[in-house]
């Protein structure tokens, strides 16, 4: 394993640790994929820094625990937000553009 990759997979699980965030915002933050990231959490951390890795073990599997809900708190705000959006958007149209006769 290039030296590189070992730095890397040591400063995601670090930065794990320390803010709890999720492997798709750390993924962004890193500039990689969450495909490399999970790899790099779950397959090479083990080897190279096993206390770590039990750290971070623990941290994405509470992340697993808890993701139906946060994605059922993101379908609540997307629906929220576009219901919102509709109805702004209807009652401004009403009110600047005056009713056409059909001809």
């Amino acid at each position: 394993m290039h030296d590189y990759i070992k730095e890397r997979t040591i400063k995601i699980g670090r930065h794990l640790v320390e803010t709890k965030k999720t492997v798709r915002i750390i993924a962004k933050e890193f500039g990689v994929s969450k495909s490399t990231v999970h790899k790099d959490l779950t397959e090479r951390l083990p080897e190279i820094n096993p206390e770590l890795y039990n750290q971070v073990k623990y941290i994405l599997d509470h992340h697993k625990a808890i993701r139906h809900l946060r994605g059922g708190e993101a379908t609540k705000l997307k629906y929220n937000s576009e219901n919102d959006l509709s109805t702004t958007t209807t009652d401004n149209q009403e009110q600047d553009q005056p009713i056409k006769p059909v001809s």
